[in-house]
């Protein structure tokens, strides 16, 4: 991953960036605040408002082992992913495909789910996540989910979908919004 780990990050507006003497980048924008700790072999150095990734102590690539050289690369993408959250923000959209699947919101930036089995799912979010539902008449039930951290949005939006994955047959599941599902034709096409 050094071609990625040897990109810089160019800083916007209202962005500012700060690292302690314990390795902890903490990024503040106007969407938030976040913080990631980072491993001793990575140094990040902040510049006129770009943000670089060397090798501590001035190894060169062929100086590093196999495991600071990934680290390269996974911090910094970690840290450009936090300075995008706090500027623009993550959002993810997912439909509820199937009949009497319905999502309805509830108080304290919460949800119930109707997926088909026999009691609600009420997911409770954290604050950092900002949920809107939607539900318009001939279409598809959306949950709208908005934060400026996109490791939290990632596994909320896998725990959602784990409730009822898309199934290949009739396409029925929680899904993306324009994820394609690879389909199957079933038993009766194949019967001649």
């Amino acid at each position: 991953m050094s071609r990625i780990g040897k990109l810089p990050i160019s800083l916007p507006e209202k962005v500012t960036v700060t690292v302690s003497e314990e390795n902890v980048v903490t990024v503040k924008g106007p969407k938030g605040e976040l913080s990631q700790k980072v491993d001793p072999s990575i140094e990040v150095v902040n510049e006129n408002g770009v943000l670089s990734f060397v090798f501590a102590g001035g190894k060169t690539l062929a100086e590093v082992t196999k495991q600071e050289h990934a680290y390269h690369g996974l911090y910094r993408a970690l840290i450009n992913n936090m300075v995008i959250g706090v500027s623009t923000g993550f959002t993810k959209e997912l439909e509820l495909v199937g009949v009497g699947y319905r999502v309805n919101d509830k108080p304290n930036n919460a949800i119930e789910l109707l997926l088909g089995f026999t009691h609600p799912i009420y997911i409770q979010f954290p604050a950092e996540v900002k949920v809107t539902t939607k539900s318009e008449r001939n279409k598809n039930p959306l949950i709208i989910l908005e934060s400026c951290n996109k490791e939290l949005l990632g596994l909320i939006c896998a725990k959602i979908r784990s409730f009822r994955k898309p199934e290949p047959y009739k396409g029925k599941g929680v899904k993306f919004v324009g994820e394609v599902i690879r389909r199957k034709s079933g038993k009766s096409a194949g019967a001649k």
